[in-house]
């Protein structure tokens, strides 16, 4: 049998704020991070937008050595697990240590750590190059930070599935601890690249807005303007934990976590197929896997990229799930304010979906001013709702057609 897992901790890093309740206020006021970017020069750029992390300091988690040797994407996920522990009030102690592990996502690692000591090398040769270069730039790296941090010697694994791994990190921590192989996990996902390569890497693709005039409108989920992502940093970690062990302790809890899905489209490197079929089976996967009906979901965090191919190929993996209940959903897009984080989104999308199961309230999909025929359902446009909400999943479909969905139950009490 499997055992109850539940949300215990969370910890936010994102362009709306570091820490949860000042990411959480922005959104339930539909606020964008979404602004110019600051990084570096974008003259030569088509795309001069993203949503960067902005009030973010590295003092207030680590000592100045420390950070020195960290990029932005582990300091994030180190901070935002920090956070999560604490909120949770979960003690590591020498008895459960190994029974408490790490599982991080990202999509990318330190593409701005690659990209410095590539000039480096070109300039000045390889004796040049730094000893923590290889440290600082592997996709590992914040999973082994935080479990060093906080002392967890069990799981310790990091996951680079494009856009779906932060979803991915959360499901396989959920099946480590219903399992029992764990009595509890900091999951999530963080990223940060933000930088030359990234922007002109995507831009390439021709996967992101152009909308430079207007930033804040620039994310617009399902609306038959939109004309691509906007690219955003940040992390977002959760803490699983056996539901005995948080009851026994006296936990506050945010949500149950109930079931996993994830499935491969097998059919195109960075387009998913018209129908949706691989998104879909992930959703079903995970309905089942929580022992649910599809009736019984009350709200869907939408994978919602503002791409023309995913909006409308989500819209039809829903409809072919839920049949007519699809209609009756309320379902949202946070990335029209948080732009999508890429490996990162899915651990942010978590907790934001438990925090939305507990708090009764749905977040808002801004931006959508008049969607596209194809998406015809309740996105929730404009303006968030309270709500009663019984059962949520969370979508995440990434590039090699990878795709993760995450269910979770209010949680009531016994």
């Amino acid at each position: 049998m499997k055992r109850r897992v539940v949300v215990t901790g969370v910890g936010l890093v994102t362009p709306l704020g570091t820490g949860v309740e000042k990411t959480w206020e922005n959104l339930c006021a539909g606020k964008s991070g979404i602004d110019t970017i600051t990084r570096f020069d974008t003259s030569d750029f088509a795309v001069k937008i993203a949503a960067e992390v902005k009030d973010f300091q590295a003092e207030d988690f680590f000592d100045k050595k420390s950070a020195k040797h960290m990029d932005l994407f582990a300091q994030y996920g180190v901070a935002a697990a920090v956070m999560a522990l604490k909120d949770s009030g979960f003690e590591i102690t020498e008895e459960n240590c190994e029974r408490v592990g790490v599982i991080t996502g990202c999509g990318m690692g330190s593409l701005p750590m690659i990209e410095k000591y590539h000039q480096v090398f070109m300039e000045k040769g390889p004796r040049k190059i730094s000893p923590f270069f290889i440290p600082m730039a592997i996709p590992n790296m914040p999973s082994g930070h935080i479990s060093m941090r906080i002392g967890a010697k069990g799981p310790n694994l990091a996951l680079t599935t494009a856009c779906a791994a932060g979803t991915h990190a959360v499901g396989e921590a959920f099946n480590a601890v219903s399992s029992g192989k764990c009595l509890a996990i900091v999951a999530g996902g963080t990223e940060s690249v933000i930088c030359p390569t990234g922007i002109g890497g995507f831009t390439a693709l021709k996967a992101l807005s152009t909308r430079n005039d207007d930033p804040a409108a620039s994310s617009r989920p399902f609306d038959k303007d939109r004309d691509g992502f906007v690219m955003a940093e940040g992390a977002g970690m959760l803490i699983l934990e056996d539901y005995e062990h948080a009851i026994a302790r006296g936990a506050r809890i945010y949500a149950e976590m109930a079931g996993y899905g994830l499935s491969s489209d097998a059919y195109h490197i960075t387009a998913p197929p018209e129908d949706g079929e691989g998104g879909a089976r992930a959703m079903k996967m995970a309905i089942e896997d929580a022992g649910f009906q599809p009736e019984d979901i009350d709200y869907i965090n939408a994978h919602g990229t503002s791409t023309p191919l995913n909006d409308r190929c989500e819209t039809r993996a829903i409809k072919s799930v839920f049949g007519e209940h699809a209609y009756k959903l309320a379902i949202s897009s946070t990335k029209s304010m948080l732009g999508h984080m890429l490996g990162a989104t899915g651990g942010v999308e978590a907790v934001l979906t438990a925090l939305s199961l507990d708090k009764q309230f749905v977040l808002p999909t801004i931006n959508l001013q008049e969607p596209s025929p194809e998406c015809d359902l309740d996105y929730t446009p404009n303006v968030g709702r309270s709500m009663k909400m019984r059962a949520a999943i969370s979508n995440s479909f990434g590039f090699g057609g990878t795709n993760a969905v995450v269910a979770m139950k209010q949680y009531i009490g016994e």
